[in-house]
């Protein structure tokens, strides 16, 4: 008889890995992932707005970091109170909830969303119509490209901690209105897929427990901070909209849904009750004044954020599928729009402001311009320009398919600063100096 889930969730897939110590199997995929460059990066990618701009914004670093301490603390909490589930479900593990948090923006390119659409639609004009995205390359980096060991690729990560980064446990399927969106592998890492548990015709489609923990807690984190970042930046106006302005909130509502709709992005609830949530909240809690930065508001903007972020810990709770069509965790409904609402915050007042508009059209330029002179250097044989690593890899692929992927590696893999470093080399605008190497 095969081994259940639960009894297989330690194993990794390259058996010749360093000897157990002191740490449980799933400490060391934490640890493992921590110390990664990938990992690193991360505090030179923009999360909304760059750090260039001089404000305590959050960027991918601190938030992963803080999606890391919600997700931890919400896992330990639904095992204490649920432990029949935790059973029921084959385990449930605080430190595979961590290390999913850790790795799960690992994959996001510089520049935000902006260069992430732009890459994706560059890597399909090229021939490759599994294109690019955040989740799929964060896979691609803990199972192929981040290296710890000669003898094989990637961090060799326990089957659980792989699945727990499986936000989205499918393969990209061109037209379908959510999969064509956001999916959770390249048919590159097929091998590795289909060893998790997924990737078959007859694969269970749903998240693991913990995929749906760390994703809930990244929910939590990107609508709250993100929240408090421009609310204290003077771009999101919380004073209007929480002391009972109508018009303001009205204006706000109208104008975030007509964006989704502008975008063929689904609305998944009514008008109606989001704006009855987002009253509820205004009188849970009360913010009358625009940002100033004196003591007694700033700690009522902790309050706030310790307030909602305790609000949704409270609004998971895990169960065991009785079939197929149900989830491994189940969140109050109230709590989904509530951070439905606070998320379109961000993209109303600021990822659709204008001035953001016009930064993240030079983004794309320096994305698609540095596609076209490496897609360039690499079908004339020219890889002297490459970085050493992306040259030997395109050095033992001769492929086109594998060349292009290996290109979107490289991009995917820069920080802004070395993005912007790398165009200006590379277009002759500024020519640096020969002991700058730019990628090590």
């Amino acid at each position: 008889m095969p081994l259940s889930y639960g009894a297989r969730r330690q194993d990794r897939l390259h058996r010749n890995d360093r000897r157990d110590d002191q740490r449980g199997s799933f400490q060391r995929d934490r640890d493992r992932i921590i110390y990664t460059s990938a990992f690193r990066r991360l505090a030179w990618v923009t999360q909304v707005v760059s750090s260039e701009e001089g404000e305590p914004f959050h960027n991918r670093l601190t938030h992963t970091l803080e999606v890391a301490q919600i997700g931890r603390r919400l896992a330990e909490k639904l095992i204490a109170e649920q432990p029949d589930e935790v059973e029921g479900l084959g385990g449930v593990d605080p430190d595979v909830v961590e290390a999913a948090a850790l790795a799960h923006d690992l994959g996001h390119p510089p520049f935000g969303h902006a260069a992430e659409e732009e890459l994706d639609e560059l890597v399909r004009n090229a021939g490759v119509p599994g294109g690019f995205e955040g989740n799929p390359q964060s896979f691609r980096i803990v199972t192929k490209l981040a290296i710890r060991n000669p003898e094989f690729p990637g961090l060799n990560l326990t089957r659980a901690s792989l699945d727990a980064i499986l936000k989205y446990p499918w393969y990209r399927e061109p037209g379908h209105p959510t999969r064509d969106r956001k999916w959770g592998a390249y048919s590159n890492e097929a091998e590795e897929f289909v060893w998790v548990g997924r990737g078959s015709q007859l694969q269970d489609t749903r998240k693991s427990a913990e995929a749906e923990i760390m994703d809930f807690a990244d929910d939590i984190a990107y609508a709250v901070h993100d929240m408090e970042d421009f609310y204290r930046a003077g771009l999101i106006p919380l004073n209007r909209l929480f002391s009972g302005n109508e018009d303001e909130l009205d204006r706000f509502l109208e104008g975030a849904f007509d964006s989704l709709e502008r975008n063929s992005r689904p609305k998944p609830y009514e008008l109606s009750d989001c704006k009855s949530v987002f009253k509820g909240l205004s009188f849970s809690f009360p913010i009358l004044n625009s940002f100033d930065g004196t003591s007694q508001q700033r700690a009522r903007l902790r309050s706030l954020t310790a307030g909602l972020i305790g609000r949704y810990v409270n609004a998971i709770r895990l169960q065991v599928p009785n079939n197929s069509n149900e989830r491994r965790v189940s969140i109050e409904h109230r709590a989904e729009i509530e951070l439905f609402v606070l998320k379109q915050l961000t993209w109303h007042y600021v990822i659709n402001n204008t001035a953001l508009a016009a930064q993240q059209h030079g983004q794309r330029r320096i994305i698609k311009e540095l596609f076209n002179i490496f897609s360039n250097a690499a079908t004339s044989k020219q890889l002297d320009i490459f970085p050493m690593r992306y040259r030997e890899s395109l050095s033992r692929n001769s492929q086109k398919e594998e060349q292009v992927r290996v290109i979107a590696d490289l991009l995917a893999g820069l920080t802004e600063q070395q993005a912007i470093a790398m165009y200006r080399r590379l277009t002759g605008v500024s020519f640096g100096t020969v002991m700058d190497a730019i990628v090590r």
